[in-house]
Parts: C-alpha cells; structure tokens; sequence
C-alpha cells in the first residue's frame, strides 16, 4: 500500500496502480452532514478497490479530461450554484460513460438553478411534509439486483416529495399520507430509481437524510448496490 496526494489536498490511499476511481465531492448545506455521510462511504470504497479522491471544491469538476477518467462520481452538495463550467464538466463526465451516484439532498436538492443538472439526475426535491417522520419504503422491483431481497421496510427521516423524469426506472417508493397536504393524501412517490444519461449510469436514493439513516440496513445496502452498478 502506498499514499499519493491528489489535487485537492486530500489523501488517496492506493493499493495499486490499477485501481478504479472514484470523485466524492461534498459540501452545500451542512444540515444534511455532507462530509460525515459521503465519508461513510470512503473506507467502503477502498476496499472494493477504488481510489478515492475527496474533496470540498466544485472546481474539481473543472478538469474535463481528469473528469472522463473517473468510474465514479458521487456529489453530496446540498443547494449551492454550479458555474456553466463546472456543469458542463460533470455533465460532458456522465454523457461519455462515467457513472453518478449520490443520496437524498446531497443529489436531488442541488444546483435549484441549474435544470440540466436536473435532468441529469433525473428529479429534484420540493418538500419534505412534516420533517421527520416514520413511512415506509415499497420495493417495487424485487427482481433487479440493486434491491433483490429487501422487503418493504421502515425510515424516521424526511420523506422526500420529488419531482422525478417519467423516464426514470423506479425501484422503490413511499406513499404520502394527507396529514400535512390533504391533497397528496395517496400520492406514490419514487424514492430510488437508476436511469441513464448519454452513456452513463445514474443512480439515486432519496434515503440519507443525515449518517444515522445508513445504519438502517437496506439504506446503507441499496446504496452500496447503485454505487456498484453506476460505476462503468
């Protein structure tokens, strides 16, 4: 095992030279424990034999051909702006085969202004009736890898109402009870889905509110298995 330095002032730990990548870029809104949740998934990382860059600047997605080298990237930047740059080289990333990962606010309440980050991930939240609370999670497609043998189970976080693309693939949902909104009573509601995007896979979870919710089981495990699948 050795040590590089990589651009941001961040510590890689490789094993070696022929490791896949992974970007971990955290910060935005500190509610959501950005640097506390995406390093949850570091050590993780490392053992399935990726190099990990992490860091807390945007303008990592700057370098447009380092950004087409990596297998994975995986953003947890609650609200925030991205720069048309800074877009263009995380989108040029995911057209040309990179993969995108990414959890809850940390994917799907970023960038409000940007709709074609937006239409990359594939949904952006609008509203989380009643903060935390006790709902359920509905596996709506039991045969697909990312969440074959889960049953239906229980979180005590933020139910995200989303405004998700039709053309996402939906592995799960929450169904939204009146007791805030009487006019979503019923309202089905997805929660994880992948989706492509030119040629690379997308993966989101709207579970991970903050760490704690990824010592449920199927949270942290679900999450584990999109990452998996969106890295090329």
């Amino acid at each position: 095992m050795f040590y590089q330095k990589n651009p941001h002032g961040k510590t890689n730990v490789l094993k070696d030279s022929n490791m896949k990548t992974a970007l971990i870029v955290y910060g935005g809104w500190e509610g959501h424990q950005p640097k506390e949740t995406t390093g949850i998934f570091i050590p993780w990382l490392q053992e399935q034999g990726y190099e990990t860059t992490w860091t807390d600047t945007l303008d990592a997605f700057l370098d447009q051909e380092r950004m087409k080298a990596y297998h994975i990237i995986i953003p947890c930047w609650t609200c925030g702006e991205l720069s048309s740059e800074q877009e263009k080289g995380l989108s040029g990333a995911i057209m040309g085969g990179v993969g995108l990962a990414g959890w809850h606010g940390g994917l799907c309440d970023a960038f409000r202004a940007s709709p074609g980050y937006q239409f990359m991930t594939g949904g952006q939240c609008v509203a989380h009736p009643g903060g935390c609370v006790e709902y359920s999670i509905h596996i709506t497609k039991p045969d697909d890898p990312i969440v074959s043998g889960f049953n239906d189970f229980k979180m005590k976080s933020e139910q995200y109402y989303l405004l998700a693309d039709p053309s996402n693939e939906v592995l799960a949902t929450t169904t939204f009870s009146g007791e805030i909104f009487p006019w979503i009573d019923g309202c089905i509601m997805p929660q994880v889905w992948k989706r492509m995007y030119g040629q690379g896979r997308v993966f989101y979870s709207a579970l991970g509110h903050v760490a704690a919710d990824f010592d449920v089981p199927e949270c942290i495990e679900i999450m584990k298995r999109g990452i998996l699948w969106a890295s090329r």
